[in-house]
């Protein structure tokens, strides 16, 4: 057993416009996980909102800001949480993102020594920025140190029934990336063994829990899952994967990115233990 410890970071609080008239939500968080490895340092779960982020140096767009109102406040950067926690920035060695996404790659200029490893898809899609919507989402200022990329492929192997790739390269931890793609060309979840169970961030393939638990999302939400996607079937087939996965296999703790009461939830379960 190799994870030590699992700490549950909030790396960006949104107040979106009329949140609580079209999705019922004051806010949004931006959860991201701490992993600490007997073997390789630290391993970070996506970043949320970088330093230069939060400093106003990166180029986040005027509709960002208006839609989805980030606070940008400098103690929820992962950089701060990790110094918060008694480790340096160079202690994490290793960053898995579920995509690239501004709001989920901002802090990876943080920790410009770590291997940053991500599908092979959503790294090819990130460079890109073929499209109008694509030149929004991905900012090249979040990558513009030269991050050492590690990216993947299905390679056959499964995890819980779902295609897989379940080997890190230069990571003895069992964590494994968990293709579901849709809400961007390579999204992936990220399945970690925390020893008395498996926790899988999912990323932004859902965004609110009722989405898991109902027979469709709610409609707020439903609305702006779509306007996100690149790949409308894609999205719904890992909805529908990720349903399955919650009700037959009760062991696993599932989580979006971006859901306040999971998170709280998340905490309060990992100070039970």
């Amino acid at each position: 057993m190799t994870v030590r410890a699992v700490h549950h970071l909030n790396c960006a609080t949104m107040c979106p416009a009329l949140g609580r008239l079209v999705l019922g939500i004051d806010r949004m968080i931006s959860h991201c996980l701490l992993v600490e490895t007997a073997r390789d340092g630290l391993v970070l779960v996506d970043t949320g909102f970088g330093t230069r982020d939060v400093e106003r140096k990166t180029r986040i767009g005027g509709m960002f800001h208006k839609v989805v109102r980030p606070t940008l406040d400098p103690a929820e950067t992962a950089i701060a949480h990790v110094r918060a926690l008694g480790f340096q920035p160079r202690d994490v060695r290793h960053v898995v993102v579920t995509h690239l996404d501004l709001d989920h790659a901002g802090g990876l200029a943080d920790f410009p020594d770590a291997v940053v490893h991500l599908h092979a898809r959503e790294h090819a899609a990130a460079i890109a920025r073929a499209t109008v919507f694509e030149r929004e989402r991905y900012l090249p200022e979040h990558w513009h140190h030269g991050p050492k990329w590690a990216v993947y492929t299905e390679d056959g192997d499964t995890w819980r029934g779902m295609p897989a790739v379940t080997k890190l390269r230069g990571v003895d931890a069992d964590i494994a990336l968990v293709p579901l793609h849709g809400h961007t060309r390579g999204h992936s979840a990220i399945a970690v063994d925390a020893g008395d169970r498996w926790m899988l961030h999912a990323g932004d393939a859902y965004f609110s829990r009722k989405t898991i638990e109902r027979a469709s999302s709610p409609l707020g939400f439903a609305m702006f899952e779509r306007t996100m996607q690149v790949d409308g079937r894609a999205r719904k087939a890992s909805v529908a994967a990720l349903r399955d996965l919650h009700a037959g296999h009760p062991d696993v703790q599932l989580f979006c990115a971006h859901d306040v009461d999971e998170f709280t939830t998340a905490i309060a379960r990992a100070r039970a233990n």
